[in-house]
């Protein structure tokens, strides 16, 4: 077996044009070498193989049988290798075949990706777009095993160790259905605890939010009645009760079943962002696809 340490490549690039070409004078024309390099480099090859590889014909030299052996995957291999060290091509999307995973909760379904998915499709009308469930706790090992390509989440909360876009400020306001009779205008922050709230809890059963910590510091508190998972749930149960529920601006903007106020207390709001890991930084169809994404909001 031949030992891969004792390989040269430059030796095995020789080997490649020797086989070719059959004359040492005209490979080494081909590799710019003097010829007695090519002679030095013929000798070391035919100590690692074992095997005289060329020997003098009547027009230069024909190979042996382990060099005809050599020929074929020699080339299929420095070929492969060539193509491995080329310099990353330009991304055509028109021609792209990508599938690419994103996780997302279901708000940023809802602002991120849908706004952009128009595009993505007409851009790229190759390529798959797979969604799949955003657990927080498993973004940054999910992205480094390359389980997923682009993750959505709050600035505040991202893992430590990725890249990070953002994408825009999100803030809270106070939704119900379209002709709800507390919203007439904006509520004084004694109706506000007066009415019945709906809060989402991704962790399942919460009855606290952001904008409880924020009452409770004023000595305030507010009626809790429904605890859901997810936001879009939210949307459905406020356009069919008198609940109502304190969201992020971008989910109810343009829903006219819904009646939107400005709340009377200010509830901190957050960032969004883009996150993804080193390994895919420099990809340009990764590139494209965090750029495309970002114009769209």
């Amino acid at each position: 077996m031949v030992n891969l340490r004792r390989l040269d490549l430059n030796l095995l690039v020789t080997l490649d044009v020797l086989l070719s070409e059959q004359n040492v004078t005209r490979a080494a024309q081909r590799l710019h070498f003097s010829q007695p390099s090519v002679s030095v480099h013929l000798a070391k090859l035919r100590d690692i193989f074992g095997d005289p590889l060329l020997l003098p014909g009547p027009r230069g030299m024909r190979p042996t049988a382990r060099a005809e052996a050599l020929r074929e995957p020699l080339r299929l291999a420095l070929e492969a290798l060539e193509h491995a060290v080329a310099p990353a091509r330009a991304f055509d999307p028109a021609q792209a075949s990508h599938t690419w995973r994103v996780a997302a909760a279901d708000y940023a379904e809802s602002t991120v990706l849908l706004p952009a998915l128009a595009g993505l499709r007409s851009a790229a009308p190759g390529a798959r777009l797979a969604v799949v469930q955003l657990f927080p706790s498993r973004i940054a090992k999910q992205a480094e095993q390359g389980e997923i390509d682009l993750a959505f989440h709050t600035s505040e909360d991202a893992p430590a160790g990725l890249h990070r876009r953002p994408l825009f400020r999100e803030r809270y306001v106070l939704a119900g259905r379209a002709g709800h009779p507390q919203l007439k205008r904006r509520p004084t922050l004694a109706q506000f605890g007066r009415l019945e709230h709906v809060v989402v809890s991704p962790d399942g059963g919460g009855f606290r939010g952001v904008t409880d910590d924020v009452l409770s510091q004023a000595g305030l508190t507010r009626r809790v009645v429904l605890s859901v998972p997810h936001f879009l749930f939210v949307i459905s149960v406020l356009a069919e009760t008198d609940l109502v529920a304190m969201l992020p601006s971008r989910l109810v903007r343009g829903n006219h079943a819904l009646r939107v106020v400005e709340p009377p207390v200010e509830v901190p709001g957050y960032e969004m962002a883009m996150l993804w890991h080193e390994r895919c930084h420099r990809d340009p169809a990764h590139q494209w696809l965090r750029e495309r994404i970002a114009a769209s909001l």
